[in-house]
């Protein structure tokens, strides 16, 4: 496998919350996800993200929409709930996609922690708390990758 697809897998949502060695399983399917996510993904999905997207327990834990203090017990106990865990997996998403359209994860990064005028001003990260905001971020990519926004 070349250092790039290397590099590419690694930013896959797997990659992002750690891969094999932290979900224990690799999801290859829709429900595959569905029924991690129900289940909780292992907290240390979130180290290994927050780790990849070069972001502060503090940034993450608002781009989430979930207590810092949350997250700090849940490192202790082990395992999200079904909740956070969808949280966490759409973050993922999004940063995967968003790195599908730019080709570049810092480019993407930077994209994504930007203001941007399609989004009112708003930082696409800041919408990641929400389903609503997340469908935003990603039609506003979609529309990047066909040439809608520059």
């Amino acid at each position: 496998m070349s250092s790039a697809a290397l590099q590419r897998e690694d930013l896959s949502i797997q990659g992002l919350l750690g891969g094999h060695g932290v979900l224990q399983s690799v999801p290859r399917t829709p429900l595959e996800w569905v029924s991690l996510i129900r289940h909780g993904i292992p907290a240390q999905a979130v180290e290994s993200l927050a780790r990849m997207i070069q972001l502060t327990q503090a940034e993450l834990a608002g781009s989430l929409g979930i207590p810092e203090r949350t997250l700090a017990r849940r490192k202790r106990e082990g395992l999200l709930n079904s909740e956070e865990s969808a949280k966490v997996v759409r973050l993922a998403r999004v940063v995967e996609r968003a790195e599908e359209v730019f080709e570049d994860l810092d480019v993407a990064l930077d994209w994504l922690k930007s203001p941007n005028a399609a989004l009112c001003g708003a930082t696409p990260m800041s919408l990641l708390d929400t389903d609503i905001g997340a469908e935003s971020v990603l039609d506003t990519l979609g529309r990047i990758e066909h040439g809608v926004f520059a």
